[in-house]
């Protein structure tokens, strides 16, 4: 098959349009060679538990899924009942984003709390833990955290800390959908450990597709006494890969070195070259009219804009609409997001903001 896209097209609408990075492409094709065992009875999958480990420390179970919202909907089934409850954000991709699927898959009953940057308190988790024992109200049994959230922004270790132990004395346990997790680690400074695990995470949904992988994600149990049929639920779920080697052989390549946290860093570091690109701008008076509405904290950007100029750059750059009521949008930048990239689109914003 010949290539039949622009291979110079770019944009800055999701870090899922970024293709594979080329260590995971390699990965997959190693893998490739002779039978495996299906359904993740492999060697691959088998390496990819103790990386895990490595990762998580000893204990852990992972399980590789497809993508994000299976590895939100099997692991947070596995956490509840049938009555049980999730206390998540409004703006949580497993409320916004998902089609109604833990919903509708899990049958699991999202009870949200308005927050204007994207994370949960301890005080907001009150406002709908709730009612237990009520046999009208579904039982509040998790609180689902996104790190890093959907408006950019990231929680610190103190503040899962305080989830945790809060979601703790409740009778709760803690998710947390780490679709992004690579990001913030790499902004935080890190291991993948010291802000899960070590904090009172018990379920974690482990991101790869944004990171670099063609597909895959994967559901970590770092609390065993948290979840219950996974094994079972994965399946049911429509989520078992028959070939899981090579789900597992693409996070072992993020994973086993540090191609994780390279491709992470690049693009939170993108994102910043941004930014600073635009407040350099302002401060000149070449960009007018551009504000901010998040900090930057990982590989978002959340900005306004004047009115019209969104639609004309999106001539050039595909991007989307946060909140087009507000003018807000949403730049989002990929492991291969280059310096040129952002130039470019510097240039631009420079171009329609000033003719606005």
């Amino acid at each position: 098959m010949t290539t039949i896209h622009d291979p110079n097209l770019r944009g800055f609408a999701s870090d899922n349009y970024s293709g594979i990075h080329p260590e995971v492409l390699a990965a997959i094709a190693a893998a490739n060679d002779g039978h495996q065992v299906a359904y993740g009875d492999d060697v691959y999958t088998e390496r990819l538990q103790a990386v895990m480990a490595r990762h998580f420390g000893e204990g852990v179970e992972a399980y590789p899924v497809f993508n994000g919202t299976g590895a939100n909907v099997v692991g947070l089934q596995s956490m509840l009942p049938r009555w049980g409850a999730v206390v998540s954000a409004g703006t949580a991709h497993i409320n916004v984003d998902e089609g109604g699927a833990p919903e509708r898959v899990a049958g699991i009953k999202l009870l949200t709390v308005p927050t204007d940057d994207g994370k949960l308190t301890p005080e907001l988790i009150d406002r709908e833990a709730w009612g237990w024992g009520d046999e009208h109200r579904a039982q509040p049994l998790v609180v689902s955290i996104t790190q890093s959230t959907e408006l950019g922004t990231l929680y610190s270790v103190d503040e899962i800390r305080a989830i945790a132990d809060h979601a703790h004395s409740l009778g709760m346990n803690l998710h947390m959908d780490g679709s992004r997790i690579s990001n913030a680690a790499a902004a935080l400074g890190l291991p993948l450990r010291e802000f899960t695990r070590d904090v009172g995470v018990d379920v974690l949904s482990f991101g790869g597709t944004k990171n670099g992988a063609m597909l895959g994600e994967a559901v970590v149990v770092l609390n065993p006494g948290a979840s219950t049929g996974l094994k079972f639920l994965r399946k049911l779920d429509m989520q078992l890969a028959s070939k899981m080697r090579f789900v597992s052989a693409q996070l072992l390549a993020l994973l086993e070195g540090d191609l994780w946290l390279r491709n992470a860093s690049h693009s939170n570091a993108m994102a910043q070259r941004l930014r600073s690109g635009i407040e350099a701008g302002l401060a000149a008076g070449t960009i007018r009219g551009v504000g901010f509405t998040q900090p930057t904290q990982a590989n978002g950007v959340f900005a306004t804009l004047p009115d019209d100029v969104a639609e004309r750059l999106r001539t050039s750059f595909r991007f989307y609409d946060w909140d087009a009521a507000k003018n807000e949008v949403r730049w989002m930048c990929s492991f291969d997001t280059s310096e040129n990239d952002i130039d470019a689109f510097l240039a631009a914003i420079a171009r329609e903001t000033s003719a606005a």
